[in-house]
């Protein structure tokens, strides 16, 4: 099979999480428009599917989660065109932040430039002890522009300077250090915490977990009385979804909750 052959991006849903898988390893798992419209397409569809309980985002092999944008085929994933007022990878943004669906970053490798931007849009990140971290665009004579606005969500500003401004590639240890990452595990055990954590994810309200993400992206621009006003409309909301009463009854019962998204999936999985 040619490169040319390869399919970019992998996308299969095992049980109710969807896994996007970057298929590039000749390229380190390297960025071009065909990678982004690929993840793009996922996400819009996971969007519509109301029986996935959580994303998993990572790239093939064990040398690189995602290297950034392929210097090889220029700049487009995030340079707009001269029609278009927004970038391909903008436009990822937008949609996942709009997700409701848990996103874990599987970092299996090398995560920088783009792969740095890619992983904080992600709400999890667990990374294998080899895995390296970093903003080089300043020795290439760029600037990481885009990835900030998601990073300094992210990570304190003296720690987003130095990797902005050295260019420096840090170990897994040191990015957990910052808040890069939940977690750093050896190699040999990456899958089995992806696999962990993704139980955990699936064991929470659907319903919650949706009105929660929608919640906390809202309040990250309020001030604190505006912030607090939008928190009391939104537990009072929560509170009367069908989510709300089947984890008090299954807590008066001492049970674990049937969570309404779970009925709808086994009726499609039965039929």
């Amino acid at each position: 099979m040619s490169t040319n052959d390869i399919v970019p991006v992998l996308v299969e849903t095992r049980g109710t999480t969807l896994w996007i898988t970057i298929n590039r390893a000749e390229r380190r798992n390297a960025l071009n428009p065909q990678v982004i419209a690929a993840i793009h397409a996922a996400m819009v569809s996971a969007s519509t599917n109301p029986s996935l309980r959580g994303i998993v985002l990572t790239g093939v092999g064990d040398k690189a989660f995602c290297a950034g944008a392929d210097l090889n085929e220029g700049t487009g994933v995030f340079a707009a065109a001269a029609n278009e007022p927004t970038t391909d990878f903008g436009r990822l943004a937008r949609v996942v932040r709009q997700l409701g669906i848990p996103i874990l970053a599987r970092i299996n490798g090398a995560c920088v430039a783009g792969g740095m931007g890619l992983m904080s849009l992600c709400d999890l990140a667990i990374a294998a002890d080899h895995s390296r971290f970093g903003l080089p665009e300043v020795k290439v004579g760029v600037f990481p522009m885009q990835v900030l606005v998601y990073l300094r969500r992210t990570i304190a500003p003296r720690h987003l300077n130095y990797l902005c401004l050295t260019g420096e590639l840090i170990p897994a240890a040191q990015a957990l250090q910052m808040g890069l990452v939940n977690e750093v595990v050896a190699s040999s055990d990456l899958d089995a915490r992806v696999a962990a954590v993704i139980e955990l994810l699936g064991n929470a309200s659907p319903a919650a977990t949706r009105r929660g993400k929608y919640a906390m992206h809202a309040m990250e621009s309020m001030d604190f009385d505006a912030a607090l006003a939008f928190a009391e409309s939104q537990i009072a909301l929560a509170t009367q979804t069908d989510d709300a009463r089947e984890g008090l009854a299954a807590f008066k019962d001492k049970r674990a909750p049937n969570w309404a998204a779970q009925k709808e999936y086994a009726k499609e999985s039965a039929s």
